[in-house]
């Protein structure tokens, strides 16, 4: 046997252990399902301009990204995304979400909308901060 370092993107090595680990988790997780759950905007070109991407589990939704476009920002797209997202997860049996974001981003955003910091990890990656916020759903 040969341990190895390996310093470029190894995508083939991610997927893998991924795999591996959710194999793993899928034999001793109390759900059967993680179902995908996604919103998005287009403009008349088809462009993809906001959007918010997910998963629901068991009790949870899972918010790993939402994004708005630059010029779309201010006109309330962010919170049609968000409520949209959390009443399909609703519909879904969840009543709780979690999500992460850096102290650059949104904070405030998810603040005024009912979530709250659960955890805070400082010097994130050097001198940020990333806040790990939920939010009752029912």
């Amino acid at each position: 046997m040969q341990f190895s370092v390996i310093s470029e993107q190894d995508d083939d090595l991610k997927n893998f252990l991924s795999n591996k680990i959710a194999e793993f988790n899928w034999r001793h997780w109390e759900v059967s399902e993680r179902l995908p759950l996604a919103v998005k905007l287009e403009n008349e070109h088809g462009d993809v301009v906001a959007g918010c991407y997910g998963r629901t589990f068991g009790n949870w939704l899972m918010i790993d990204t939402l994004w708005v476009s630059d010029d779309m920002r201010g006109q309330g797209i962010g919170d049609k995304l968000l409520n949209t997202m959390e009443e399909k997860a609703r519909q879904r049996g969840c009543n709780r979400c979690l999500l992460d974001t850096l102290n650059f981003q949104a904070k405030p955003f998810y603040e005024s909308r009912g979530y709250y910091v659960e955890w805070q990890q400082e010097n994130y990656p050097l001198t940020g901060s990333r806040y790990y916020m939920t939010k009752r759903l029912d």
